[in-house]
């Protein structure tokens, strides 16, 4: 396993971080204690998981699978060997079973880390994430912003002063931000200098073969201020797999959930079966051409991967094993050229 410094801080991070969504929905919690014996064998020592989860998110399983992680870290012992990350639900997503009001009050904030802390049987998170912004902005299934959210107010600097005081209490080790925008990532940073806060360390925001828009603004906003991407649906929710080419319809996410249709374009699968054809031409799989191409990319601190058995896990961990070669990238640039960030 490879590993780096989580950005501005001393904590070790394995490059791939095992995703938990599927804990509580597509897996039991003995599956998932198996997925994390496993994970951790392999020297995965960076689990991340969200208040929310599992997905697809629904009041009768809300906190399982921090739940699942908690009996885990119970069970095994082994807290202090893990940098765990989780998530706090932002607004405009129609959950207002989690909180009511589901936003980033104090009161929200100190209720979502408590909650958390509670599931998952720790006193602290390793880095506490906001899971999307606030405001109505450019989220799921858009590539832009043509409207002002109006009725939102800004409050970057007062949100920072609440994690700064669970910083102090030491119920947070650092923050993050998730599914967040080149605007919102600089006016966290400029505000965190001007008033002496916290810094953002990373952010969490899709990147693929089929979704390469990060590249468009984030990727210089990261290098230059030092903050990772944690890179999520690294296989475009099991479509880089391959294994829902030619109309078939596997029990997979996508599969039992059809309303994830972010990657299930006319324009996807053109790309997706350019992108197989050419990982199997290099002896490679699909599955180990797209993970390899996000861990390769200087802007990526870790790579988050899923899975539903222990099969795909690890294939999904080997990857880290593997690097891509200039010759390689040149032909997925040029099949990017031809099919622009397919999935918005």
């Amino acid at each position: 396993m490879k590993y780096t410094l989580l950005p501005n801080t001393d904590l070790k991070i394995s490059t791939i971080c095992l995703g938990t969504m599927t804990f509580g929905e597509q897996n039991s919690e003995t599956d998932a204690h198996k997925q994390l014996d496993f994970a951790i064998n392999e020297g995965i020592n960076f689990i991340d998981t969200a208040e929310m989860y599992p997905v697809a998110a629904r009041e009768a399983t809300l906190g399982l699978t921090e739940k699942y992680i908690g009996s885990w870290l119970k069970k095994s012992g082994k807290r202090n060997e893990i940098v765990l990350a989780t998530k706090i639900a932002g607004p405009n997503r129609g959950m207002d079973y989690i909180r009511n009001p589901l936003n980033f009050s104090e009161k929200s904030i100190h209720e979502a880390i408590d909650n958390s802390l509670k599931n998952l049987q720790t006193d602290y998170i390793d880095l506490y994430q906001m899971h999307w912004p606030e405001r109505v902005m450019n989220m799921f299934g858009q590539r832009g912003v043509s409207n002002i959210d109006a009725n939102w107010q800004e409050n970057f600097s007062e949100l920072l002063s609440v994690y700064n005081g669970l910083i102090k209490e030491g119920k947070i080790k650092h923050i993050g931000v998730s599914n967040e925008a080149p605007w919102g990532v600089m006016k966290f940073l400029s505000e965190a200098e001007k008033n002496n806060l916290p810094k953002i360390v990373t952010i969490q925001n899709p990147f693929s073969l089929l979704n390469r828009l990060f590249e468009v603004g984030l990727s210089e906003v990261c290098l230059r201020e030092n903050v990772g991407l944690l890179a999520y649906s690294p296989l475009a929710f099991g479509i880089l797999s391959g294994k829902h080419l030619n109309g078939k319809v596997p029990t997979s996410r996508i599969g039992l959930f059809p309303q994830f249709s972010r990657y299930t374009n006319d324009n996807c699968t053109k790309a997706t079966k350019l992108y197989k054809e050419l990982a199997e031409s290099n002896g490679l799989t699909l599955t180990e051409m797209s993970l390899a191409f996000v861990q390769k990319q200087s802007f990526v601190k870790a790579t988050i991967v899923g899975a539903t058995t222990l099969e795909q896990l690890k294939e999904n961990i080997n990857t880290h094993k593997i690097t891509l070669s200039d010759k390689i990238c040149a032909e997925i640039n040029a099949i990017q050229e031809l099919i622009p960030n397919p999935a918005p």
